[in-house]
């Protein structure tokens, strides 16, 4: 489903990322871990296209998305990729549902549309009575379950997570993380998690080791 074959990136001197190679199968929840400086962010944001590789290809489903415009790469990722941070990247002028819809609404899904797949999603993720409240009377668990329901609104191929349970509690963290594997098992949903935690990167199907920009 998406190939990562000898990514390499430096900024000035620096090299980031050196010749890491990877495939990620459909349906499959991978972990990426290592120490800061490691190049995990930079490999996550090489694979969903917020970032050019200087050497390697990234693949989806024969698609060479290095190789597209500029413009056609910010169709691809719209439509492809979901995102999900640490700090949830909320809107705060608008309503949980508005925020889950943007992705849906920059697409061109029409509005009565994406507003009903949105509730769906907020419904699957227990948070359909907050839907709308502005993301400052949302408490940091269900912001992250609307961040979530945004990275999913256009279905995409695969959903990428950069500390996702960074800024929660333990309690919500654990939930944050049993809700990928629910999502997996209902909607067959592919996820490459960067992640500090370890109970986490252990639950994954599989766990990437990055140290000074190589995979172990």
């Amino acid at each position: 489903m998406l190939k990562i074959e000898e990514i390499s990136k430096s900024y000035g001197p620096l090299k980031v990322l050196d010749d890491v190679s990877l495939v990620v199968e459909q349906g499959e929840v991978v972990s990426v871990v290592g120490a800061s400086g490691a190049g995990k962010t930079t490999l996550l944001q090489i694979i969903g296209t917020l970032d050019r590789p200087d050497k390697g290809r990234v693949i989806y489903d024969d698609i060479d998305v290095t190789h597209l415009g500029d413009r056609q790469m910010a169709r691809f990722r719209n439509e492809h990729i979901g995102f999900v941070f640490q700090f949830h990247n909320l809107l705060p002028e608008f309503t949980a549902l508005e925020n889950v819809c943007m992705p849906a609404f920059i697409k061109g899904t029409p509005v009565e549309e994406a507003r009903r797949e949105g509730m769906k999603l907020l419904e699957f993720l227990g948070v359909a009575g907050r839907a709308d409240h502005k993301p400052a009377q949302l408490s940091g668990g269900e912001q992250q379950r609307m961040a979530v329901a945004r990275a999913l609104i256009n279905r995409p191929s695969v959903v990428l997570a950069d500390e996702p349970s960074g800024n929660l509690d333990s309690h919500h963290a654990r939930e944050l993380h049993q809700l990928f594997f629910t999502l997996r098992d209902q909607y067959h949903q592919t996820f490459i998690i960067v992640t500090h935690n370890q109970e986490l990167a252990d639950m994954a199907d599989r766990k990437i080791t990055l140290k000074d920009g190589k995979k172990l």
